[in-house]
């Protein structure tokens, strides 16, 4: 029985999962634990009005469960605006396995997780993410066809990461366009926050044309390797965020656009690949409007990867993905348009688009 001796913290635990705020009307969530191989994952779907749900398997050490369960909700939701705003017919999911994967995965951990893919019959695919690779989606393979991201040995795509780094590109410049009226980033001084995968790749793009980038990573190995490979700045300063530069590209974790660094923003663009760039995606995208900083939803710019391995459902075919992915460039501006056209955010624009895309088809299912 609840009584009113309870604290408020105790409160909020009584509804762990439809009172999240980041819940959000999802439609399904599955709580995997597997006590032989040390499994802890969740699974969340949110939208499958368009299609499947379609998203990568994060494994991470979440400082608790409630972490992990935001998370997965906040990322799974993200997924069907992304799908959506591309004009895939999918829907969005995220899966998220808690522990360190240079430590904690195992074989066995990953098998029992493609069974319990298997277990939903198609309402959820997955891909690779942040902690799993493309080696591990293979032997997921085994246990479930819904998995994307697979080898090209066996007839995938291979890792995603290339494709989604060619569409953050493709955003940079169409928001240098937009803000400086010209795409051209000769010159141009970006700073790449996370220079893993996607971020070594932008890097690359970035590097080829001229662009003054400066790195920034936790992993201090990683960024000498990086900084000798392409001849980029390693960022030394205290502050980050007030760097002196025309572009911000966030390429880690999410929610580094907030409260604490939007004051001391310097740059002009934000254009990454980072999911839930936006701590509070309502006040902090019309923080950035008040500022006069353009923001690349996220979003949209980095949907290449979800683009690239939906051609593995659909019949995989390189050049069209890459055509595909290589069209954020001409949605980026007309977002921007909408969205100065409507006196609204980047964010509220891109939103809107890919909602009314879901409540049309909703709309088509009812009949």
């Amino acid at each position: 029985m609840i009584t009113e001796s309870l604290k408020a913290s105790e409160l909020h635990k009584i509804d762990p999962v439809f009172g999240q705020i980041s819940f959000d009307n999802h439609e399904q969530i599955v709580f995997c634990n597997d006590k032989d191989t040390g499994l802890k994952a969740i699974i969340g779907i949110h939208n499958t009005v368009l299609g499947p749900a379609l998203g990568g398997t994060r494994m991470w050490k979440y400082t608790n469960e409630w972490e992990a369960l935001n998370d997965v909700l906040r990322l799974s939701r993200g997924m069907t605006y992304k799908s959506a705003i591309s004009g895939l017919n999918l829907g969005g999911g995220k899966a998220v396995i808690i522990g360190d994967s240079k430590v904690d995965k195992t074989p066995e951990m990953i098998a029992k997780f493609g069974q319990y893919v298997n277990s939903l019959s198609g309402r959820y695919i997955t891909a690779e993410d942040v902690g799993t690779t493309t080696a591990d989606m293979d032997l997921i393979r085994k246990y479930t066809e819904h998995v994307t991201g697979i080898s090209e040995s066996i007839g995938g795509s291979g890792n995603p990461s290339p494709v989604t780094a060619y569409g953050v590109y493709m955003g940079m410049k169409a928001a240098a366009k937009y803000k400086f009226g010209s795409d051209n980033l000769d010159g141009k001084k970006v700073l790449v926050q996370g220079i893993g995968h996607v971020g070594e790749t932008l890097v690359d793009y970035l590097t080829a044309e001229g662009a003054k980038v400066v790195i920034s990573d936790i992993n201090e190995d990683r960024l000498k390797e990086i900084g000798n490979k392409y001849g980029a700045k390693i960022f030394t300063g205290d502050d980050l965020y007030s760097a002196d530069v025309d572009i911000y590209a966030p390429c880690a974790l999410g929610a580094t656009i907030n409260d604490d660094t939007i004051s001391r923003l310097k740059a002009q663009v934000i254009a990454g690949a980072a999911n839930n760039q936006l701590a509070n995606e309502i006040k902090h995208g019309q923080m950035l409007k008040d500022k006069g900083i353009l923001y690349a939803p996220d979003f949209l710019i980095n949907a290449g990867g979800i683009i690239n391995v939906y051609a593995e459902i659909v019949k995989y075919d390189k050049a069209e993905a890459m055509r595909k992915t290589e069209n954020i460039y001409n949605t980026t501006l007309e977002i921007f348009d909408f969205a100065e056209a409507n006196n609204i955010t980047t964010h509220e624009a891109a939103f809107k688009i890919a909602q009314n895309r879901i409540d049309l088809r909703k709309k088509e299912l009812a009949k």
